[in-house]
């Protein structure tokens, strides 16, 4: 593996960061949570954020946390199904596929939610899982499962993320359609 500074990452992803944090924002207009700042891009760490009040409702705080992986996920696979047909499929050389190929990958790639959204989750859900809390049961092993894909960045799991749901998702799509 070899490094690149997260600043030059965010950079030539800059869209994956604007969305992330678009949904951040989405869901706290959703839950009607007061939001005291937001950055959606900008050059230094994090490379952007949402500054937005607390609350004790577990479900606000999944979609809040969450939000991010689920839109930038959907929106990974829509860019690259959009992509796949002229690049896989047909052989062409378009300069507008390779453009969305670009923009789903850098929306996927930055589909992990922060170790700091992930905690807030990890604090409330046990015990409400215990009390059979059908989502906090859901987001623990999401969250588990999110928390070390979010430390295995420095091995680029969010490259390969963004590469798995980019790639092999159309694939199996049109697959299923060819069938």
């Amino acid at each position: 593996m070899f490094f690149i500074p997260g600043q030059v990452i965010a950079a030539l992803t800059f869209p994956g960061v604007i969305i992330h944090e678009t949904a951040h924002l989405f869901f706290c207009r959703m839950f009607k949570l007061q939001v005291f700042a937001v950055c959606f891009f900008r050059f230094g760490s994090p490379a952007g954020y949402v500054i937005h009040q607390q609350t004790e409702d577990f479900r606000a705080k999944f979609f809040v946390s969450m939000g991010p992986f689920f839109v930038n996920t959907l929106l990974c696979v829509l860019f690259c199904t959009a992509a796949f047909l002229p690049v896989w499929e047909l052989k062409v050389f378009d300069p507008l596929a390779y453009f969305f190929y670009w923009l789903g990958l850098s929306i996927g790639m930055h589909a992990f939610p922060s170790t700091t959204d992930l905690s807030h989750l990890w604090a409330q859900a046990p015990g409400l899982a215990k009390q059979g809390n059908l989502l906090a049961i859901v987001s623990l092993p999401l969250a588990a499962v999110l928390v070390v894909l979010n430390y295995a960045r420095v091995i680029w799991a969010d490259l390969g993320y963004g590469i798995a749901i980019g790639v092999l998702v159309p694939i199996a799509i049109f697959r299923a359609l060819a069938r």
